[in-house]
């Protein structure tokens, strides 16, 4: 627990709740990004603005971010790219079969009580903290 940092996961989770709070109140959309992201591209041209500036405000808010607090992201590099093109493929066929991604589920979804969004979310906790016991303990990664 090196990088407990309280303060800003609280204000990222506010943040986070605020906006997902506007969309639907103002556009009655859930902000699941991979629905989102799939609308940008298949979505009629007047849905298209709204997709595009949600998805802008998220990489903005990343630098804005960085640039207010000094906080250097620091990125693993030592992975093969064989492995990082097989952990997308999977993350995009899990985000099709459970009908949406963390944030459509983990955030709305549970919000909402929806018992499907909760049994995703619960898979994909429990999924992620079996690839890390894989990785760390089984494998050996660092």
């Amino acid at each position: 627990m090196e990088n407990f940092t309280p303060i800003s996961a609280l204000a990222g989770g506010a943040l986070i709740g605020l906006s997902v709070s506007l969309l639907l109140l103002f556009n009655g959309r859930i902000a699941g990004i991979s629905g989102i992201m799939n609308g940008l591209f298949l979505a009629p041209k007047r849905e298209k603005t709204w997709r595009g500036l949600f998805l802008t405000g998220l990489i903005l808010g990343a630098f804005i971010f960085q640039l207010l607090t000094n906080d250097s992201l620091q990125l693993r590099q030592d992975y093969p790219l064989s492995l990082i093109v097989l952990g997308g493929f999977l993350v995009g066929f899990g985000t099709r079969m459970g009908g949406g991604c963390t944030s459509g589920h983990g955030i709305c979804g549970i919000a909402r009580f929806s018992i499907r969004s909760i049994v995703a979310t619960m898979t994909f906790m429990l999924s992620g903290m079996v690839t890390v016991f894989i990785l760390k303990h089984l494998i050996g990664g660092a």
